[in-house]
């Protein structure tokens, strides 16, 4: 076991190695960075109440005083950008984190224990499948109420099939490995070898899949609030405010423009540090 330890830290090691010398993955880790820090001290970045209206300063050209302006209530644009931020993550991680969950019981069990079970979870997929993402999620929508926490739900649930299905594969491919019929013959339980000897040997797909996972999750949830059917207004989300000033596109284009980009930049860096994670973690460079 020992031996076992120290070869997946060496793993993971010349993975970190091979990752620093990724340009773009570099460049996706900084915008990140940038990103989760704008999230985390957005109280003390903001110049200002990012809801508060001051109909004096409405639809206000960037300036020294509005960096990226003021919408059609005069809230500061820019302030209103860094709290979207915070939700925008919220609602990626969380909503990854609840089909992660949920679809490696699903894909953990079905590839471990086969048979009917496995036919059954399959199918249930399938249908899922059939479904185009975003209609699936409206339809989430319709049932559960147009709200910011039944949105992250609704973009969880249609993930769910993506990971059920990368970690069924991946288990159908390691179980029958002879490390796994080793565990077997000394006879330790089924669930402990699937948690303590398969499951971890399954990590870098789920951590690729994950980070992309959460740029899918930001654009599905902005989609949602555009809709008017995630984050309701005044909520600073990037979705409602693409909504709330697509009317004064054409006087106020900034209003538009800064949280557009904003979405772009912020599924960009996500993009391009999954792709990193996928080059690096790939077990072919370490053959």
């Amino acid at each position: 076991m020992n031996e076992e330890k120290r070869y997946s830290q060496t793993l993971w090691k010349r993975a970190f190695s091979r990752f620093k010398k990724h340009k773009t993955g570099i460049v996706g880790g900084i915008l990140l960075f940038i990103f989760i820090f704008s999230a985390i001290f957005a109280e003390y970045i903001s110049p200002y109440d990012p809801i508060a209206q001051n109909l004096e300063d409405r639809l206000q050209p960037p300036s020294l005083k509005h960096p990226f302006g003021t919408d059609y209530a005069g809230r500061d644009v820019f302030s209103r950008i860094l709290y979207g931020t915070r939700i925008s993550l919220t609602v990626g991680f969380i909503s990854v984190a609840l089909a992660l969950i949920i679809g490696t019981l699903l894909g953990a069990s079905a590839g471990y224990l086969g048979g009917w079970w496995d036919i059954l979870i399959m199918r249930l997929i399938d249908i899922m499948l059939a479904f185009p993402a975003i209609l699936l999620a409206i339809g989430i929508m319709a049932i559960l109420g147009p709200k910011l926490t039944n949105a992250m739900i609704a973009v969880g649930i249609v993930a769910i099939p993506n990971y059920t299905r990368i970690i069924r594969a991946t288990i159908l491919s390691i179980k029958n490995k002879d490390f796994v019929d080793a565990a077997r013959a000394l006879g330790i339980s089924p669930i402990r070898i699937l948690f303590r000897h398969i499951l971890p040997n399954c990590l870098a797909p789920i951590i690729v899949q994950a980070t992309l996972g959460i740029a899918s999750a930001i654009l599905e949830a902005a989609g949602l609030s555009f809709l008017g059917l995630g984050a309701q207004p005044p909520t600073p989300e990037w979705g409602a405010m693409l909504s709330e000033s697509r009317q004064y596109l054409r006087y106020a284009p900034w209003t538009v423009f800064f949280p557009g980009m904003a979405i772009m930049t912020l599924v960009l860096a996500f993009n391009l540090f999954g792709d990193a994670l996928r080059d690096v973690l790939d077990p072919r460079y370490y053959r």
